[in-house]
């Protein structure tokens, strides 16, 4: 279906089909562990225990998949354990290139977890393609980024990256293993360069499809936008690499942790409604950046869609619309910032984002603690930075609160 449609009808279409049964328009819940065999070995569809297989779910990978423009898609119980079975497809001893601007989860898995499985990380400015060049080496087998960054809101030109990761020299991957099934084949066998992966949370597949600019995989938290009412924790990945895709495959089965049959009936009643709140959210944060930038109580706006803004000219062509979160600096620091985070009242002080209503937080205090202080102030997180996740409320409510707060 998504060969032929367009974006908002495979947001309400693709993957689902009315149920055979009865005609439900909607897709079924199947809260079911295991599935009948009709003989050992033989059963439905390739349903035979729900961990590796479960209706829900798979109308919700079809879907996600279409959204991405890739023929393979995956859905998990949240976004770091999608990043935790791309991370499953390297060995000890290879090399990580991670974008400097990132979650600080995604820096604590690969810092705190996999480092401890000798897996290596340099972190550089993508934004500068030549630092990516020079990062690599022969044992790097990952290039991973954020686009828009977090929080930062750095643009990358994926496309640029590609060809960087293209032109690598790497050395020559271990020999196979045919034991660990899929994933004995080594990475740079498989690709013969880099893989390439673009965590594309904070954009969502409304505003940009990194498959199409040359990523191989696509991750998301869809906590965030693709869920878009702050009810569920999942994740997902996408790619239309056939190879790539058997590995994934293989690994989510392996480690298991998937979604539940019910949050992914929700992601799938979600995305039946992204485009439509991603407009909203767009149309909200351009307003409200626009009025901060001229706020004299705000020393700094960072948001794409500002001509200021540093990558403005790549996210006009990189990105469908500019999206819903701005990040911007108090003047005098964390004590004024802070009571701005105390006082707001639409704004809600909380983690996360991407819902309908919006959220205001602190990276340096809340998301991004896991960041050493001196690596912070080298990325900008000042202690008067705050984070807008700019919702879908009525736009003049949301510039007087905070104004108010302001005030």
């Amino acid at each position: 279906m998504h060969d032929t449609h367009r974006f908002a009808t495979n947001c309400i279409h693709a993957g689902q089909s009315p149920d055979p049964s009865t005609g439900a328009i909607m897709t079924p819940v199947y809260f079911t562990s295991t599935f009948v065999q009709a003989s050992p070995g033989v059963f439905k569809d390739g349903y035979d225990y729900a961990r590796s297989k479960n209706p829900t779910r798979t109308a919700l990978e079809a879907n996600l998949a279409a959204l991405e423009g890739g023929t393979h898609g995956f859905a998990f119980s949240s976004g770091l354990v999608a990043m935790d079975c791309v991370l499953h497809l390297l060995r000890a001893g290879d090399h990580v290139v991670l974008s400097d601007d990132v979650y600080g989860g995604t820096f604590r898995q690969l810092d705190k977890v996999f480092r401890h499985l000798n897996l290596t990380t340099t972190r550089v400015d993508m934004t500068k393609l030549d630092e990516i060049a020079k990062a690599i080496r022969p044992e790097t087998r990952l290039v991973w980024l954020e686009t828009p960054s977090n929080p930062m809101l750095k643009v990358i030109d994926i496309a640029g990256v590609r060809k960087v990761v293209d032109a690598a020299k790497i050395g020559p991957s271990p020999a196979a293993d045919a034991t660990l099934g899929p994933l004995g084949t080594p990475l740079g066998t498989t690709l013969g360069r880099p893989m390439l992966v673009v965590d594309n949370t904070f954009a969502s597949p409304y505003l940009q499809n990194p498959l199409a600019h040359g990523a191989d995989v696509v991750m998301h938290s869809c906590t965030k936008y693709i869920g878009g009412h702050s009810d569920l924790v999942a994740g997902a990945i996408a790619t239309k690499t056939a190879a790539l895709a058997e590995k994934i495959g293989y690994a989510q089965n392996a480690v298991g942790a998937v979604p539940g049959a019910m949050d992914c009936f929700l992601m799938l009643r979600s995305t039946k409604t992204l485009h439509l709140r991603m407009q909203r959210h767009c149309e909200n944060a351009m307003k409200i950046a626009q009025w901060l930038e001229k706020h004299p109580k705000i020393d700094k706006v960072i948001y794409p869609g500002l001509t200021s803004h540093p990558q403005h000219e790549l996210a006009k062509k990189q990105m469908r619309a500019f999206g819903g979160m701005i990040s911007c600096v108090v003047k005098g620091g964390l004590e004024p910032s802070r009571k701005v985070l105390e006082r707001t009242k639409l704004f809600s002080l909380a983690e996360s984002l991407g819902g309908v209503e919006s959220l205001i937080e602190h990276p340096a205090i809340m998301t991004h603690a896991s960041i050493p202080p001196a690596a912070r102030a080298v990325l900008g997180i000042a202690d008067g930075l705050i984070r807008l996740s700019v919702g879908c409320e009525d736009v003049d409510d949301l510039i007087a609160d905070l104004d108010s707060a302001l005030r």
